[in-house]
Protein backbone atom coordinates (compact mmCIF):
# COMPACT_ATOMS: atom_id res chain seq x y z
CA UNK A 1 0.00 0.00 0.00
CA UNK A 2 1.31 3.65 -0.61
CA UNK A 3 0.80 6.71 0.15
CA UNK A 4 -1.71 7.83 -1.82
CA UNK A 5 -4.02 4.34 -1.69
CA UNK A 6 -3.58 5.43 2.29
CA UNK A 7 -4.87 8.79 1.94
CA UNK A 8 -7.77 7.50 -0.58
CA UNK A 9 -9.04 4.50 2.23
CA UNK A 10 -8.77 7.10 4.78
CA UNK A 11 -11.15 9.74 2.66
CA UNK A 12 -13.26 6.30 1.84
CA UNK A 13 -13.51 5.86 5.87
CA UNK A 14 -13.48 9.52 6.94
CA UNK A 15 -16.96 9.70 4.75
CA UNK A 16 -18.59 6.44 4.75
CA UNK A 17 -17.93 5.41 8.95
CA UNK A 18 -20.90 7.23 10.21
CA UNK A 19 -23.06 7.05 7.35
CA UNK A 20 -26.12 4.62 6.88
CA UNK A 21 -23.86 3.18 4.27
CA UNK A 22 -21.08 0.99 5.85
CA UNK A 23 -17.60 2.30 5.89
CA UNK A 24 -16.13 -1.38 6.14
CA UNK A 25 -18.20 -2.90 2.64
CA UNK A 26 -16.48 0.55 0.97
CA UNK A 27 -13.19 -0.30 2.36
CA UNK A 28 -12.84 -3.87 1.32
CA UNK A 29 -14.29 -3.17 -1.78
CA UNK A 30 -11.51 0.13 -2.43
CA UNK A 31 -8.68 -2.39 -1.34
CA UNK A 32 -9.69 -5.14 -3.48
CA UNK A 33 -10.28 -2.51 -6.57
CA UNK A 34 -6.87 -1.10 -5.86
CA UNK A 35 -4.91 -4.06 -5.66
CA UNK A 36 -4.33 -4.47 -2.49
CA UNK A 37 -3.31 -7.97 -0.69
CA UNK A 38 -6.07 -9.16 1.35
CA UNK A 39 -5.26 -10.32 4.08
CA UNK A 40 -5.74 -10.24 8.45
CA UNK A 41 -3.19 -7.23 7.95
CA UNK A 42 -5.40 -5.15 5.40
CA UNK A 43 -8.41 -6.32 6.85
CA UNK A 44 -7.18 -4.47 10.22
CA UNK A 45 -5.70 -1.79 8.27
CA UNK A 46 -9.51 -0.91 7.29
CA UNK A 47 -10.40 -0.91 11.04
CA UNK A 48 -8.06 0.61 12.82
CA UNK A 49 -7.67 3.64 10.57
CA UNK A 50 -11.53 4.30 12.26
CA UNK A 51 -9.52 6.16 14.97
CA UNK A 52 -9.55 9.38 13.01
CA UNK A 53 -13.51 9.46 12.45
CA UNK A 54 -13.90 8.13 16.12
CA UNK A 55 -11.73 11.47 16.92
CA UNK A 56 -13.84 13.62 14.50
CA UNK A 57 -17.05 12.69 16.43
CA UNK A 58 -15.45 13.07 19.82
CA UNK A 59 -14.57 16.52 19.19
CA UNK A 60 -17.91 17.55 17.25
CA UNK A 61 -20.33 15.70 20.74
CA UNK A 62 -17.34 17.04 22.99
CA UNK A 63 -19.85 18.52 25.03
CA UNK A 64 -22.10 15.81 25.29
CA UNK A 65 -18.61 13.24 25.97
CA UNK A 66 -18.22 15.44 28.63
CA UNK A 67 -21.87 15.34 30.02
CA UNK A 68 -21.04 11.64 30.61
CA UNK A 69 -17.94 11.52 32.38
CA UNK A 70 -19.36 14.45 34.65
CA UNK A 71 -21.75 11.89 35.69
CA UNK A 72 -19.46 9.28 36.02
CA UNK A 73 -17.69 10.97 38.54
CA UNK A 74 -21.13 11.68 40.41
CA UNK A 75 -21.43 15.41 39.15
CA UNK A 76 -24.41 15.20 36.75
CA UNK A 77 -27.14 12.48 37.11
CA UNK A 78 -28.38 12.90 33.40
CA UNK A 79 -24.76 11.86 31.96
CA UNK A 80 -24.39 8.88 34.60
CA UNK A 81 -27.53 7.11 33.12
CA UNK A 82 -26.82 8.42 29.52
CA UNK A 83 -23.44 6.67 30.08
CA UNK A 84 -24.72 3.53 31.24
CA UNK A 85 -26.66 3.68 28.23
CA UNK A 86 -23.91 3.55 25.69
CA UNK A 87 -21.80 0.78 28.30
CA UNK A 88 -25.59 -1.67 28.16
CA UNK A 89 -25.71 -0.82 24.35
CA UNK A 90 -22.07 -1.89 23.34
CA UNK A 91 -22.34 -5.04 25.58
CA UNK A 92 -23.99 -7.29 23.20
CA UNK A 93 -21.30 -6.31 20.20
CA UNK A 94 -18.62 -6.87 22.81
CA UNK A 95 -19.53 -10.34 23.69
CA UNK A 96 -20.26 -11.61 20.06
CA UNK A 97 -17.74 -9.60 18.17
CA UNK A 98 -15.07 -11.31 20.59
CA UNK A 99 -16.86 -14.88 20.36
CA UNK A 100 -17.22 -14.91 16.50
CA UNK A 101 -14.68 -12.28 15.08
CA UNK A 102 -12.47 -15.11 13.45
CA UNK A 103 -15.67 -16.97 11.86
CA UNK A 104 -17.36 -13.07 10.25
CA UNK A 105 -13.77 -12.34 8.61
CA UNK A 106 -13.94 -16.03 6.78
CA UNK A 107 -17.50 -15.94 5.61
CA UNK A 108 -18.26 -12.52 5.02
CA UNK A 109 -15.18 -10.06 4.37
CA UNK A 110 -16.41 -10.69 0.56
CA UNK A 111 -17.84 -9.37 -2.55
CA UNK A 112 -20.81 -10.91 -2.81
CA UNK A 113 -21.75 -11.07 0.98
CA UNK A 114 -21.14 -7.05 0.95
CA UNK A 115 -23.28 -6.31 -2.12
CA UNK A 116 -25.98 -8.73 -0.67
CA UNK A 117 -26.00 -6.28 2.55
CA UNK A 118 -25.93 -3.37 0.59
CA UNK A 119 -28.83 -4.06 -1.61
CA UNK A 120 -30.98 -5.32 1.54
CA UNK A 121 -30.05 -2.25 3.22
CA UNK A 122 -31.33 -0.30 0.37
CA UNK A 123 -34.96 -1.99 0.51
CA UNK A 124 -34.94 -2.10 4.33
CA UNK A 125 -34.59 2.26 3.89
CA UNK A 126 -37.04 2.55 1.26
CA UNK A 127 -39.97 0.11 2.86
CA UNK A 128 -39.35 2.35 6.04
CA UNK A 129 -39.32 5.51 4.55
CA UNK A 130 -42.62 6.30 5.50
CA UNK A 131 -42.38 5.33 8.88
CA UNK A 132 -38.82 7.04 9.77
CA UNK A 133 -40.26 9.78 9.13
CA UNK A 134 -43.52 9.36 10.77
CA UNK A 135 -41.03 8.99 13.83
CA UNK A 136 -38.64 11.93 13.51
CA UNK A 137 -40.58 13.53 16.60
CA UNK A 138 -40.18 11.35 19.32
CA UNK A 139 -38.61 10.95 22.94
CA UNK A 140 -35.23 13.06 23.35
CA UNK A 141 -32.10 11.20 23.91
CA UNK A 142 -32.48 11.99 27.65
CA UNK A 143 -35.82 9.39 27.90
CA UNK A 144 -33.99 6.49 26.58
CA UNK A 145 -33.35 4.02 29.15
CA UNK A 146 -31.47 0.53 29.53
CA UNK A 147 -33.77 -1.34 27.76
CA UNK A 148 -33.59 0.55 24.70
CA UNK A 149 -29.92 0.94 24.62
CA UNK A 150 -29.86 -2.68 25.32
CA UNK A 151 -32.23 -3.33 21.94
CA UNK A 152 -29.99 -0.48 20.29
CA UNK A 153 -27.25 -2.55 21.23
CA UNK A 154 -28.61 -6.01 19.69
CA UNK A 155 -29.44 -4.60 16.12
CA UNK A 156 -25.76 -3.31 16.29
CA UNK A 157 -24.90 -7.05 16.14
CA UNK A 158 -26.57 -7.16 12.60
CA UNK A 159 -24.11 -4.72 11.67
CA UNK A 160 -21.38 -7.02 12.33
CA UNK A 161 -22.03 -8.30 8.42
CA UNK A 162 -20.20 -5.76 6.14
CA UNK A 163 -22.21 -3.84 3.99
CA UNK A 164 -24.60 -3.72 6.91
CA UNK A 165 -23.88 -0.27 8.21
CA UNK A 166 -23.81 0.65 11.97
CA UNK A 167 -25.07 3.84 11.57
CA UNK A 168 -27.93 2.38 9.87
CA UNK A 169 -28.88 -0.44 11.96
CA UNK A 170 -28.64 2.04 15.35
CA UNK A 171 -30.32 4.46 14.03
CA UNK A 172 -33.55 2.39 13.02
CA UNK A 173 -32.70 0.81 16.50
CA UNK A 174 -33.69 4.02 18.24
CA UNK A 175 -36.64 5.03 16.47
CA UNK A 176 -37.97 1.84 17.07
CA UNK A 177 -37.52 2.36 21.12
CA UNK A 178 -39.37 5.68 20.20
CA UNK A 179 -36.49 8.35 19.91
CA UNK A 180 -36.73 11.33 17.72
CA UNK A 181 -34.90 10.83 14.28
CA UNK A 182 -31.75 13.80 15.68
CA UNK A 183 -31.74 11.93 19.27
CA UNK A 184 -31.52 8.27 17.46
CA UNK A 185 -28.47 9.68 15.16
CA UNK A 186 -27.08 11.00 18.48
CA UNK A 187 -26.74 8.23 20.53
CA UNK A 188 -26.04 6.14 16.92
CA UNK A 189 -22.88 7.87 16.92
CA UNK A 190 -22.21 8.41 21.16
CA UNK A 191 -22.37 4.09 21.19
CA UNK A 192 -20.19 4.33 17.98
CA UNK A 193 -17.55 5.95 20.40
CA UNK A 194 -17.13 2.99 22.42
CA UNK A 195 -17.64 0.08 19.85
CA UNK A 196 -15.29 1.37 17.26
CA UNK A 197 -12.78 2.58 20.07
CA UNK A 198 -13.06 -1.39 21.21
CA UNK A 199 -12.17 -2.43 17.55
CA UNK A 200 -9.56 -0.66 16.54
CA UNK A 201 -7.97 -1.03 20.11
CA UNK A 202 -8.44 -4.86 19.46
CA UNK A 203 -6.70 -4.57 15.90
CA UNK A 204 -4.36 -2.53 16.69
CA UNK A 205 -3.11 -4.25 19.37
CA UNK A 206 -3.38 -7.42 17.78
CA UNK A 207 -1.76 -6.68 14.77
CA UNK A 208 0.03 -3.40 14.93
CA UNK A 209 3.41 -4.33 14.65
CA UNK A 210 2.16 -6.55 11.46
CA UNK A 211 0.45 -3.09 9.94
CA UNK A 212 3.89 -0.97 10.92
CA UNK A 213 5.44 -3.85 9.25
CA UNK A 214 3.76 -4.12 5.74
CA UNK A 215 2.92 -0.38 5.46
CA UNK A 216 5.48 1.89 7.68
CA UNK A 217 4.23 4.66 10.06
CA UNK A 218 3.62 7.32 7.33
CA UNK A 219 0.95 5.22 4.94
CA UNK A 220 -0.53 4.46 8.83
CA UNK A 221 -0.83 8.25 9.86
CA UNK A 222 -1.82 9.13 6.40
CA UNK A 223 -4.93 6.76 6.55
CA UNK A 224 -5.52 8.48 9.99
CA UNK A 225 -5.20 11.87 9.22
CA UNK A 226 -7.59 11.66 5.75
CA UNK A 227 -10.04 10.10 8.18
CA UNK A 228 -10.20 12.41 10.62
CA UNK A 229 -10.82 15.38 8.24
CA UNK A 230 -13.43 13.38 6.34
CA UNK A 231 -15.45 12.26 9.38
CA UNK A 232 -15.95 15.84 10.62
CA UNK A 233 -17.05 16.98 7.40
CA UNK A 234 -19.47 13.98 6.81
CA UNK A 235 -21.05 13.79 10.23
CA UNK A 236 -21.79 17.29 10.19
CA UNK A 237 -23.37 16.85 6.83
CA UNK A 238 -25.00 14.02 7.80
CA UNK A 239 -27.03 15.64 10.52
CA UNK A 240 -28.28 18.51 8.99
CA UNK A 241 -29.12 16.12 5.69
CA UNK A 242 -31.20 13.87 8.30
CA UNK A 243 -33.47 16.44 9.71
CA UNK A 244 -34.25 18.08 6.45
CA UNK A 245 -34.55 14.74 4.14
CA UNK A 246 -34.30 11.49 5.51
CA UNK A 247 -32.71 8.59 5.03
CA UNK A 248 -34.03 7.66 1.40
CA UNK A 249 -30.78 9.06 -0.27
CA UNK A 250 -28.87 6.58 1.24
CA UNK A 251 -31.05 3.76 -0.23
CA UNK A 252 -30.04 4.79 -3.49
CA UNK A 253 -25.86 5.37 -2.88
CA UNK A 254 -26.59 1.69 -1.59
CA UNK A 255 -27.52 0.60 -4.93
CA UNK A 256 -25.36 2.55 -6.82
CA UNK A 257 -22.44 0.92 -4.60
CA UNK A 258 -23.54 -2.65 -5.11
CA UNK A 259 -23.94 -1.97 -8.79
CA UNK A 260 -20.79 -1.03 -9.16
CA UNK A 261 -18.78 -3.33 -7.09
CA UNK A 262 -20.82 -6.03 -8.81
CA UNK A 263 -19.61 -4.75 -12.60
CA UNK A 264 -15.95 -3.57 -11.63
CA UNK A 265 -15.41 -6.91 -9.29
CA UNK A 266 -17.74 -9.87 -10.44
CA UNK A 267 -17.07 -9.13 -14.08
CA UNK A 268 -12.91 -8.31 -13.87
Amino acid sequence: MDLLQALLLGLIEGITEYLPVSSTGHLLIAQRLMGIDENDVSHAYAIAIQAGAILAVLGLYRQRVGQMLRGVVGRDSAGLKLALCVIVGFLPAAVIGAAFDKAIEARLFGVTPIIAAWTVGAIVILALSRWTTAHREGKPLEQLDWRGALLIGLAQCIAMWPGTSRSLVTILGGLLVGLSLPAAVEFAFLLGLVTLTAATGYKSLKLGNGMVTAYGWPVLLAGFAAAWLSAAIAVKWMVAWLNRHGLAVFAWWRLAAAALAAALLWHA
